[in-house]
């Protein structure tokens, strides 16, 4: 069975489906990338570049802790106060952004339909508050049992919930796109699945377990 088949079959089977958001539900890595760059465009082009590069090869970190590195990348102290502004810049230039991109192909009639009754979980860095409205927004509360956001790590939500749940991790899934999301399953022994993108794909050049292009075919 090729690694695109084992996918779909792995998705089919799970109890539980941990998604991320951006990348797997959204094409909305994109976007978080040029604000990103955007919040350090004064710094000149080799901060730029470093910062794209550094946020394609860390999709799953949490917004607060990149701050801290690129802070300390241009000499700044990262106090609190100017880390929680640059994340009330970084809300304001990419909000609305993620609500227009576009679903990724199958994705959204695969999570409204839920044909094969599996619970679903929603995991992501993008701060909790601001998870909420997007998932309101976007009309899809009723399609996940749960949502965490950050400050809550990606492997946390996974351990609290199966504990919970008492569901052997073996019969959940993590569904994401990026090294933390693949991490985060690892922690908890649970299956990973990687959605496959054209900003993942020297990342995971030599990938080889499961993986899916979009859920169409499901």
């Amino acid at each position: 069975m090729d690694s695109i088949n084992f996918g779909r079959q792995l998705m089919k089977n799970a109890q539980i489906i941990f998604w991320d958001f951006d990348g797997v539900i959204k094409e909305s890595v994109e976007i978080k990338k040029m604000a990103f760059v955007k919040l350090f465009e004064t710094y000149g082009e080799d901060t730029k570049e470093r910062i794209r590069q550094h946020h394609q090869a860390n999709g799953g970190m949490s917004r607060f802790s990149k701050f801290l590195i690129y802070l300390n990348w241009i000499g700044e102290v990262a106090t609190p106060e100017r880390v929680n502004k640059l994340s009330e810049q970084f809300s304001k230039l990419v909000f609305q952004g993620v609500i227009d991109s576009p679903w990724v192909p199958g994705v959204e009639g695969y999570l409204r339909a839920n044909k094969y009754r599996q619970t679903f979980i929603l995991v992501s860095a993008t701060p909790q508050g601001e998870l909420d409205n997007i998932v309101d927004i976007l009309e899809l509360k009723k399609s996940f049992t749960l949502t965490f956001g950050a400050p809550m790590s990606k492997a946390d939500a996974i351990q609290t919930t199966l504990l919970k749940s008492n569901v052997p991790s073996e019969s959940a899934l993590m569904i994401g796109d990026a090294i933390a999301d693949l991490e985060a399953a690892k922690i908890n022994q649970v299956p990973f699945l990687l959605r496959r993108h054209s900003n993942n794909a020297a990342i995971f050049a030599d990938y080889g377990g499961a993986c899916i292009n979009d859920f169409i075919q499901l």
